[in-house]
């Protein structure tokens, strides 16, 4: 696998293509490939897999490191680098703030996305209490700018019920009351500042179109973890399938699920794609 960089607007891409077969785009922000590592090789054994670092994350620069990376301009990113690697529509993986991206590419790059996977959908303006959630997510963000990342990431797993940011792939947890040892990597913590002061309330505050949505000629399906009932995430999952006409599809482990139980959930989603086909 070599390293290929796309220059678009204002930044630089970080992109990685493994295996052959369908284009496959595995899709997540603030996430980027190496977030996906546990499951890129299995999927590449019938797939083109593409990942990338969102602009500004990891080995993805981005020119403006002040305002706020918006989902238009990370969806424009998405379209630029599958046009430039190649002219097949294809399936997309999405999970947590990348739903946001995953969504708006279907509606406004219809025909570029042949279906879609909405993983843990992050979106708070399908829920009853967006009000309250629109508040929390200010108030997170003023937290970590003003007093720092412990004392934000403890809010964020209280509303969101992620508290997980570095879990270790094969399981295990960090304890959430120690979250200096919970992120210990630099470049870890370089991706939580750039999400939670730049990209984390402009997903979270996506509006789907749900119209173009249900017109749209790709197949959607909605995932949720099992492991989530009951939390920010799958209560936004539940209402997007609602609104979609549709039901919840349950994937194992947690938010980030793929990461922890690779080949049970390769599992599923093989099957999801299988049935969309």
């Amino acid at each position: 696998m070599a390293d290929h960089y796309l220059d678009v607007p204002g930044a630089s891409l970080h992109y990685e293509i493994h295996g052959s077969g369908p284009l496959l785009l595995l899709l997540g922000a603030p996430m980027g490939s190496r977030g996906f590592g546990t499951i890129t090789p299995l999927l590449a054994s019938d797939h083109t897999v593409l990942t990338f670092d969102p602009r500004g994350i990891m080995r993805s620069t981005d020119d403006d490191t002040d305002g706020e990376v918006t989902v238009e301009r990370l969806t424009d990113d998405v379209h630029r680098l599958l046009s430039a690697v190649g002219t097949q529509p294809a399936h997309v993986f999405s999970n947590s703030g990348g739903t946001a991206v995953g969504l708006d590419l279907l509606t406004t790059h219809p025909e570029q996305v042949r279906s879609l996977v909405v993983h843990e959908p992050a979106l708070i303006e399908l829920l009853p209490d967006r009000e309250e959630l629109r508040a929390a997510l200010d108030d997170m963000y003023e937290t970590y700018r003003d007093v720092g990342r412990n004392e934000a990431l403890k809010k964020y797993a209280a509303v969101t019920g992620v508290d997980r940011f570095s879990r270790p792939p094969g399981g295990g947890h960090h304890e959430a009351t120690d979250l200096d040892s919970f992120t210990p990597p630099a470049d870890v913590r370089a991706v939580l500042d750039r999400f939670f002061l730049h990209m984390l309330r402009p997903t979270a505050r996506y509006r789907a179109d749900m119209a173009a949505l249900r017109a749209a000629p790709a197949p959607i399906v909605v995932g949720a973890a099992t492991e989530e009932k009951g939390q920010l995430a799958h209560r936004a999952a539940v209402a997007l399938a609602d609104e979609l006409g549709t039901t919840v599809v349950d994937f194992p482990g947690n938010h980030t699920g793929f990461q922890g139980e690779p080949e049970m959930f390769t599992g599923v989603l093989r099957q999801v794609f299988s049935e969309m086909a």
